[in-house]
């Protein structure tokens, strides 16, 4: 792999792996319209994406063993630019279908970015990693903020599928590098991955990421619910969800860089896990001064899974470590983060109030710091295969 096309390749690659799920939410009233959604099949369709990210990115690291990683993201951008094209046919089937699809493309992107970076990158995992994060939130707020506007210049098909054409660039650019040949059997990363499963390091990786994923999705979910009730106007509080977001943005590339450079990352663990703490306690105690809550959330938040994204690399030997970690990480974590909005509002609706969710975030700060402060402690696994596994030959 060149390592400047890689580089563009990659800035592609990013760019394409949030567009997709963040340009929904804001036409979901038109869609439930023109499909007759009901309120069930809605609440299936804003979950999908993470379900299906959770269920996909375990697949991607034995994709990658099969084709060579290259051809796993050619094909993870083909497969996400037919699904955002499916989308834009009239029917239920497609819509979900289409989710399906652009769900598992982002999927073995999401797993296969940390791998890339650390095999052509070694000693730059912290600012690439940092730009890749930083990346995937403008693009983001970018789909977020343009859905409405598109969706009102050309209707919902259009909201909807004008991703599709960066995806298909990106799998463009994608494709030169995707003509290596795979190499080597699978037999030996297949005996490194039942290692990683009895890691408690790689354990630790995991719960963190998963905890880091569902506190963001839990808050940008029913925070503007909560400050509604508190008195908030609408605008106001859906402001509070954009700020959330873009504090996240500067924060997803200067974490990775600062974290990199750290020997020991715990104490970044501990101040996310602080800010947390001081954020739900002040949301109960004081709702009334929900900017100073909303932006220690953003801070927490934006810090958090940017950090565990960059433990994957730095608690990896090699690139083939890297995707492993990254598939177990990310498909554990997405599955895990799934269930805190939907447990958090079936909280609200059986007490009638929000303290006992706020409280349950409050209880899983400490599986999240525990498991953070394993994750974040210096040290690499120990995974017992080659060093240098032929699926991920040195860069050229």
């Amino acid at each position: 792999m060149k390592a400047a096309w890689a580089l563009v390749s990659l800035v592609l690659l990013t760019l394409n792996l949030r567009a997709a799920i963040t340009g929904v939410p804001p036409v979901l009233g038109e869609l439930q319209g023109v499909f007759g959604l009901s309120g069930v099949e809605l609440s299936v369709l804003t979950t999908l994406p993470e379900l299906c990210v959770g269920l996909f990115s375990a697949l991607a690291p034995a994709l990658a063993r099969r084709i060579g990683t290259e051809a796993a993201i050619t094909v993870a951008l083909l497969v996400l630019t037919t699904g955002l094209l499916l989308r834009a046919i009239p029917g239920k089937g497609a819509l979900f279908a289409g989710t399906v699809l652009a769900g598992a493309g982002i999927a073995t992107g999401n797993v296969l970015v940390p791998a890339v970076i650390k095999r052509v990158y070694p000693t730059r995992a912290g600012s690439l990693t940092g730009l890749a994060m930083m990346l995937m939130s403008v693009s983001g707020a970018a789909a977020a903020g343009l859905a409405v506007p598109l969706e009102q210049a050309g209707g919902w098909r259009l909201a909807l599928v004008v991703w599709a054409v960066p995806a298909l660039v990106a799998a463009l650019a994608w494709g030169p590098l995707a003509r290596r040949p795979a190499a080597g059997p699978a037999s030996a990363p297949q005996r490194g991955e039942l290692s990683l499963l009895r890691s408690p390091l790689a354990w630790s990786v995991m719960v963190f990421m998963g905890m880091a994923s569902l506190m963001f999705y839990t808050l940008t979910s029913w925070l503007p619910q909560i400050m509604r009730e508190h008195g908030v106007p609408a605008a106001t509080a859906g402001t509070m969800n954009s700020v959330i977001i873009v504090i996240g943005i500067p924060l997803g590339f200067v974490v990775p860089v600062v974290a990199a450079r750290m020997r020991d990352q715990r104490p970044l663990v501990l101040a996310v896990a602080a800010l947390m703490v001081i954020g739900l306690g002040g949301l109960l105690l004081a709702p009334g001064a929900g900017w100073v809550w909303t932006t220690i959330f953003g801070i927490a938040t934006g810090s958090a899974f940017p950090l565990a994204l960059t433990l994957l690399n730095l608690r990896s030997p090699d690139a083939a470590t890297t995707a492993r970690l990254s598939g177990m990480a990310q498909s554990g974590g997405y599955l895990l983060a799934a269930s805190g909005p939907l447990t958090f509002g079936l909280l609200h609706t059986l007490t009638g109030g929000w303290h006992a969710s706020i409280w349950l975030l409050l209880g899983l700060v400490v599986p999240e710091l525990v498991c953070g402060l394993v994750a974040a402690r210096p040290g690499v696994l120990r995974v017992h295969e080659p060093a240098k596994d032929p699926m991920y030959p040195a860069p050229t």
